[in-house]
């Protein structure tokens, strides 16, 4: 940029620096059962299992090792190997409706728990509604408000 010195691109940099980082990062477990630690080491001590498909959020990331925060908002480390960019939410209402369509209008497919992991289907979304996949064949559209995992 031959018109900005480096000083104002730094400046410039710096000023557009926060809107990259809202950015949120989620990601799933791709291992049968991830193991959660309290810093970024194997040597560490284990905190808790994250089942396979279990959406997570990144917050800091160090290579090898990602600091996550869960679904209840416990923020823990993992190691990166243990993750994939797969998208999946997890249900939080109580009783989550999954339409035919992306509008409450639309024919009711299936009542589901909470808890219950769904795979996006389509990372687009539609008015707030997401369209998702259960483990079961069943798919169509689910109020992102109803659940957690998804940006």
């Amino acid at each position: 940029m031959p018109f900005l010195g480096k000083k104002n691109v730094l400046v410039l940099c710096l000023v557009l620096m926060p809107v990259v980082a809202l950015a949120l990062d989620f990601r799933s477990v791709t291992v049968p059962k991830a193991v959660l630690y309290d810093a970024p080491s194997s040597a560490a001590k284990k905190v808790l299992l994250l089942s396979q498909n279990y959406p997570v959020e990144v917050v800091v990331n160090l290579g090898d090792w990602l600091k996550v925060r869960d679904a209840q908002g416990s923020l823990n480390w993992v190691e990166a190997k243990q993750l994939s960019n797969k998208h999946t939410v997890l249900v939080t209402a109580n009783k989550a409706e999954l339409r035919l369509a992306d509008d409450v209008t639309s024919p009711l497919i299936a009542t589901i728990d909470k808890e219950v992991l769904l795979e996006v289907a389509d990372i687009k979304l539609n008015n707030g509604w997401l369209k998702v996949k259960h483990r079961d064949g069943v798919s169509g559209y689910i109020l992102t408000s109803s659940t957690w995992g998804f940006e």
